[in-house]
């Protein structure tokens, strides 16, 4: 966009309300928004325009890293291939997740997630990137490694968001011994034996370290402003603790009693969008249409496939009547800024920065036409 651009017959979804009319972007804000179409401006031919797309938590650029196993990709070509993927998706601002404390499915160091940093931050700075790259630290507090891999980010004030996670067998997401099973003898091929003996070593290093992990790790981040999550919290126990760490978001809840705890905290309860397309957890866990039904979801993250945010944000509302265009577009734009501070973002409104999404809908499907960061296209 130049420094001043008229936006026109564009079907504005607002906070509260969807609008045919046009908008006047300058100096990458929106400083106006009108009914009705104008005569001059851009004519976006009665799409939908939403706010720029705000992704929380995404394991994706760890799959252009290592595409396959012990293969390693430049990391710079490896975090722009996943910013354009991000950024024709309508995420505009994105928290890339990367490990810290490494499990026996991790086929990584602690030193390749720095570098997968140092490629980010370096992109960033160079202007190579279409969306607004930040750091989400994925702490799994179970792993001996957990707080030498944490020390790697020591002042590095792009990390924005940490979430304390315990995959161990018996813990959290893996409550059910069977689910555990299905997903780790699956994918490492583990014989029965092995197996047992790979539960109960996960769980000597739960029993022996994640307690004093989440204390430190909270501790840091309090020091530092970096926003804490809670990761697959299953009982009122778990938030309650939660709580008492400073957590400010609750992602993947497990059940409904953790998530209306959660809600009930004030906390803001993110669920996968693949959740909510697929029609329940591939963990077999709580659905999150059930979270939305009963007004207990608030975010909505990409996780693992990011075109699945904005087709949620188009989609959820056919399955939970409850929910309405604007309020879905709010899980994945405003309500996660908010979580995270990001105040500037997140809605149609004057003063905000100028993220912005061109949309049509094809046979119930987005097709993401134009994006905008700070009134420039990127896609």
């Amino acid at each position: 966009m130049s420094p001043e651009t008229i936006l026109t017959n564009a079907r504005l979804v607002l906070p509260d309300e969807v609008v045919l009319g046009s908008i006047l972007v300058r100096d990458g804000k929106i400083a106006d928004i009108s009914t009705g179409v104008m005569r001059s401006g851009a004519d976006l031919e009665g799409e939908y325009l939403i706010p720029g797309l705000v992704e929380l938590h995404t394991d994706h650029l760890e799959g252009h890293y290592a595409p396959r196993p012990k293969v390693r990709w430049n990391p710079i070509a490896a975090v722009l291939a996943h910013d354009a993927q991000v950024a024709t998706a309508g995420i505009t601002t994105v928290f890339d997740a990367l490990r810290v404390g490494l499990d026996d499915d991790a086929d990584m160091t602690a030193v390749e997630m720095r570098r997968l940093a140092d490629a980010i931050e370096d992109c960033v700075r160079e202007d190579r990137v279409r969306a607004d790259h930040f750091i989400h630290l994925r702490c799994e507090v179970s792993a001996p490694d957990c707080l030498e891999g944490f020390r790697y980010f020591d002042g590095d004030e792009r990390v924005r968001m940490a979430s304390l996670m315990d995959h161990a067998p018996g813990q959290r997401q893996f409550a059910r011994i069977e689910a555990y099973a299905t997903y780790y003898q699956g994918k490492l091929k583990m014989s029965d034996d092995v197996f047992r003996a790979f539960c109960e070593r996960r769980m000597r290093e739960s029993a022996e370290n994640s307690s004093k992990h989440r204390i430190a790790i909270s501790e840091a981040c309090r020091e530092r402003g970096i926003v804490l999550a809670s990761h697959d919290d299953a009982t009122a126990d778990h938030v309650a603790e939660a709580i008492g760490q400073g957590i400010r978001v609750a992602e993947f809840p497990t059940t409904v009693e953790a998530a209306r705890a959660s809600k009930d905290a004030g906390l803001g309860v993110l669920m996968g969008a693949p959740n909510v397309m697929r029609g329940g957890s591939h963990s077999g866990n709580v659905s999150a249409r059930t979270l939305a039904e009963g007004g207990m979801l608030d975010i909505l993250s990409s996780d693992y496939i990011p075109f699945s945010l904005i087709q949620s944000a188009f989609f959820i509302g056919e399955v939970v009547d409850s929910i309405s265009l604007p309020q879905a577009v709010a899980m994945v734009s405003r309500n996660p800024a908010t979580a995270v501070g990001l105040d500037d973002r997140g809605a149609i409104e004057v003063g905000r920065r100028a993220d912005l999404v061109r949309v049509r809908l094809d046979e119930h499907v987005p097709v993401v036409r134009t994006v905008w960061r700070e009134g420039r296209r990127v896609a």
